[in-house]
């Protein structure tokens, strides 16, 4: 590893352990005092730029676990949980080293590249924003994406603490011919969760069907009284370990912690 790339992910590990540590001390997160009228705040606007030097080293740890960061944002999608995070972290260094604000329409992310841009769907309501990606987090097991304060709020989270989203990348290039396409065709209504949609959490993906029974069979001892299911994906050729469905969110957390705490890979949550 080169001198610049050493300076970069210690600068990364910093602000990581800096996020890190006022997650367990300090003041409680919240919202600000004074109401907020999101309506005026436009959404982020998709623009080409460079991946920072800073926030974006291959792969980082925090509490424990390591994380990989993505090549690049191009195809993604995945559902899950959202949360957001206000008052605790308002004018601290993001992962990047930019500033945060709450009321700008930014968000953190494990593995997305910094800068990446996102529309974030609701699927509760089909509220939708957009956002730029400018901070890792949330280190939780069941969520994928950690919104700022406005965001959620647009969004109808706020209330909450979290909601169910659907997250895909946007390729600022294309987005401004896409984003026209989309509002005339009657196609372009965001999905909702329906009645027939259930929450479960996921375990691991594997390439091996050995290694992915492997975790279920760990899995059945750990929940003797869950369905903990093994689904082979066609799309890229995964194994996914699941335990559902499970009825509430509290009740995800506790089994996603209950995994995190007996070593196995990092659960979170999905919807199907």
């Amino acid at each position: 590893m080169n001198i610049k790339n050493q300076r970069q992910n210690i600068l990364l590990l910093i602000l990581l352990l800096n996020t890190a540590a006022c997650s367990f001390s300090g003041p409680r997160d919240g919202a600000p005092r004074k109401n907020i009228d999101v309506s005026n705040i436009p959404d982020a606007t998709p623009k080409v730029e460079p991946i920072t030097a800073a926030g974006n080293p291959s792969r980082y740890t925090v509490l424990g676990k390591t994380y990989t960061v993505m090549d690049d944002a191009d195809g993604y999608v995945e559902r899950g949980l959202a949360s957001w995070y206000g008052t605790k972290f308002h004018g601290r260094k993001t992962s990047n080293g930019e500033t945060y604000s709450m009321y700008a329409m930014t968000a953190a992310h494990k593995s997305l590249p910094i800068p990446t841009y996102v529309q974030v769907i609701n699927l509760k309501n089909g509220r939708e924003v957009i956002v730029r990606v400018n901070d890792r987090g949330p280190f939780h097991a069941n969520r994928i994406i950690d919104l700022s304060y406005v965001a959620a709020k647009k969004l109808g989270i706020v209330g909450h603490g979290t909601g169910f989203v659907e997250v895909r990348s946007i390729d600022p290039r294309t987005w401004n011919k896409r984003e026209a396409r989309d509002k005339s065709a009657a196609s372009s209504a965001p999905v909702k969760l329906s009645s027939s949609d259930s929450l479960f959490i996921q375990a691991g993906a594997f390439s091996s069907r050995h290694n992915a029974t492997q975790l279920q069979q760990s899995l059945h001892e750990l929940f003797p009284h869950r369905t903990v299911s093994l689904a082979f994906n066609d799309a890229d050729n995964l194994y996914r370990v699941r335990i559902g469905p499970i009825p509430t969110v509290d009740e995800a957390d506790k089994i996603a912690q209950t995994i995190s705490d007996n070593g196995f890979p990092s659960p979170h949550v999905v919807i199907d």
